[in-house]
This record gives C-alpha cells, sequence and structure tokens, in this order.
C-alpha cells in the first residue's frame, strides 16, 4: 500500500473559526421563502380584485378618476396600514369589504412577513448559534469519519441499538453522503478527517468513540494516526480491506481493526461446517437478532467470583486482563480480579443490569 507520511501542517495557535455543524431541517430555505412570498403576492393580488370591481366606492380626491395604478396604490398603503388619505372608500359596501375582507388579508400578509423575518432573521440565526453552542460543548459523542457503505451501516445499526442520532457526528467530503446522515437526524460537517482543525472542531478528544470507514485503506491509516495525535485515550474502530494493512492500521493506534473481507470469508468458512454457523454470526452481530454480545467492565461485587458466577442473565465467553484475551475455560477466568473486561452473550430481550454503559458497549 503506498502510503504518505506528509503530516498535516502545523496547527496554529488562537481561536479558528470551524465549519459549522449542521441539522436536517424539513423545507429546504428558498423553497420555505417562495412558498411565503408566493402566498403573499396571492392575497394582495386578491385585494387588488377586489378594489378594482368596486372602484366605484373609491373616491380620489386629487382628481376624481380610479384608475388601475390608482387601485395598486391604494391596495398597498391599505395593506401596509399606511393610509394617506387620497383615495378613501365612500360607499357603505366599499368600507364593508375594507372592514371583513381586506382588514383580514391585510393581517394575513403582516403575518406572513413577520413569520418570514422571524424565520429567515431570527430564527435561523438563533439556530446557528445554537448549534455552535452544542459543537462547542460536544461530550461523549459518536464520531464517524466516512459515510460509505460502512459508515452508513454502522450510523443505522447504533440508532437501531438506541443511540440518540443527536449524539452522533459524521464527517464527510461528499456533500450528498451528509445529506443522507442528515436525514437520519445526525450532525454532519463537510470537512477532510486527515486534517488535526476538522477534527478539532467536532471535539475529538471528548468523543466517546471514532468510527473511521474513509472507503481506502490508506486514508483511514492516515485518519486512525491524525485521531489518535489529537485523542490518545479515545477507542478508535476502523475498517480496512486489505489484511496486510490490519497490523499498519494497529500500529497508527487502532483499538480495533475490522476487516470486511476476512470476515465474510469467516462468514462462508463457517457455511460450509455447519448450515446454521453464519446464521448464528449475523444474529450476533445484529441488534435485531435474538442474541448479542455485551462488553462490560467487571463489577465490584463480581471481583473474585469466577467468569461463570458473574454473568447473570447471559454465558460469559472471555475476559481481557491487561490487554490478554482469556477464555472461560482458561485458569484466568476462575477470578475475576479489578480492572478486567468481560465479554459475555445475552439474550436481547434480557434485562441490563448496567443500563446505558452496557448499551453503549455492545458490540
Amino acid at each position: 500500500m503506498a502510503r504518505s507520511h506528509t503530516r498535516p501542517e502545523p496547527r496554529r495557535r488562537g481561536k479558528r473559526r470551524y465549519a459549522p455543524l449542521r441539522r436536517a431541517v424539513n423545507i429546504p430555505v428558498w423553497g420555505d421563502l417562495f412558498i411565503r412570498l408566493g402566498l403573499a403576492v396571492f392575497l394582495i393580488f386578491i385585494v387588488v380584485m377586489i378594489h378594482w370591481w368596486d372602484r366605484e366606492g373609491l373616491v380620489d380626491n386629487l382628481d376624481g378618476h380610479v384608475s388601475f395604478l390608482d387601485v395598486i396604490y391604494f391596495t398597498m398603503i391599505s395593506i401596509t396600514t399606511t393610509g394617506f388619505g387620497d383615495i378613501a372608500p365612500i360607499s357603505d359596501k366599499a368600507r364593508l369589504v375594507e372592514a371583513l375582507i381586506v382588514t383580514p388579508v391585510r393581517f394575513a400578509v403582516l403575518f406572513i412577513f413577520v413569520g418570514t423575518a422571524y424565520n429567515f432573521l431570527i430564527k435561523r440565526s438563533w439556530e446557528k448559534f445554537r448549534m455552535a453552542r452544542i459543537q462547542e460543548k460536544l461530550s461523549n459523542h459518536v464520531v464517524v469519519l466516512g459515510f460509505g457503505v460502512s459508515g452508513s451501516e454502522a450510523v443505522g445499526e447504533l440508532i437501531e441499538r438506541g443511540t440518540d442520532p443527536a449524539c452522533i457526528v459524521v464527517m464527510d467530503g461528499n456533500a450528498e453522503r451528509l445529506e443522507q446522515a442528515e436525514a437520519l437526524g445526525c450532525n454532519v460537517i463537510e470537512a477532510d478527517a486527515t486534517r488535526d482543525e476538522s477534527l478539532e472542531a467536532v471535539r475529538i478528544s471528548e468523543a466517546q468513540t471514532v468510527l473511521v470507514s474513509a472507503g481506502r485503506d490508506d486514508s483511514s491509516i492516515l485518519i486512525v494516526l491524525t485521531v489518535r495525535h489529537l485523542a490518545p485515550k479515545v477507542p478508535i474502530s476502523v475498517v480496512v480491506r486489505a489484511a496486510d494493512n490490519e497490523l499498519l492500521a494497529r500500529q497508527a493506534g487502532a483499538d480495533n481493526v475490522i476487516n470486511p473481507v476476512r470476515f465474510t470469508g469467516l462468514l462462508l468458512a463457517g457455511s460450509a461446517r455447519g448450515a446454521h454457523i453464519a446464521d448464528y454470526l449475523g444474529d450476533l452481530a445484529s441488534i435485531t437478532g435474538r442474541v448479542q454480545l455485551v462488553e462490560r467492565e467487571v463489577r465490584q461485587e463480581e471481583i473474585g467470583k469466577p467468569l461463570a458466577e458473574a454473568c447473570q442473565g447471559g454465558r460469559g465467553l472471555r475476559i481481557y486482563r491487561n490487554g490478554v484475551a482469556c477464555g472461560f475455560w482458561e485458569h484466568e477466568a476462575e477470578c475475576l480480579q479489578a480492572g478486567d473486561i468481560i465479554v459475555e452473550i445475552r439474550p436481547t430481550d434480557a434485562d441490563l443490569s448496567d443500563g446505558a454503559e452496557d448499551r453503549r458497549a455492545r458490540v
């Protein structure tokens, strides 16, 4: 694999102007604006037609003749409540029209313009300010770097498992992909994930976990290097497709390296040994299955107990002690110690005593 050892440009000190986060809106900005203006113009046109139809009930104090231009002029000053008095209704019918038809239309047009001003000046400025505040205080969030096939599937599975989309930040350089992430309710940012300032914009050091799927192994490994440089303690999972790049990804700082080609091969090999092995592995991998894998820290009351007795409602499979995996059949699993990480299998509908922490740790 061709690798680039060029590091991003050195960070400059001082306050940065980050690209803002975005979140989906129901109606496009210009669509909303055209709808409002179109409705206002339509109502004004209706009033012009009413005044033209009832022009005999109007009087022009200047020349005594009410032309079509005079009707347009009178309509506009009536709608805006200016009322110069040079043209005025004099008949009972004209005054009734002004009271019962024009006045409600006047209020409707004013509300449309006031609502438009609020939506485009006040509300959107407030939303921009609110998103900036959210961006400044991001914490314990999931950062997804790359929203291709693997990244989008990962986000969908996270949401299925109960993760709030508002706690997910998606970074990608493709605007169409970001629109899909926005539609799911995620925060999105169009930026280059290999650059320090882009990752700092999503407060990478405060993230709960980082998922990297850039589509190319060299790009993914460079992103992992950059993330690990900025966030030494944040867990990183990365997708690589070449087997000889797995070691490079781990050396770059990835905690979990997923090779979809290798996993597919495992499923195929498993299906050759039994008709239901691949089905069960798929069951384990998805939240929609009957069982699921859970990774958690050992609890205080479990210290000193064997792994088989510690997992209530599930089955302990292995522990990780000082980074070393120990199976349930090994001597180390007979006495749990503080700091051990337990991997157990549970029914999907089982109650989780660890609550949200367990749900976030589900594999």
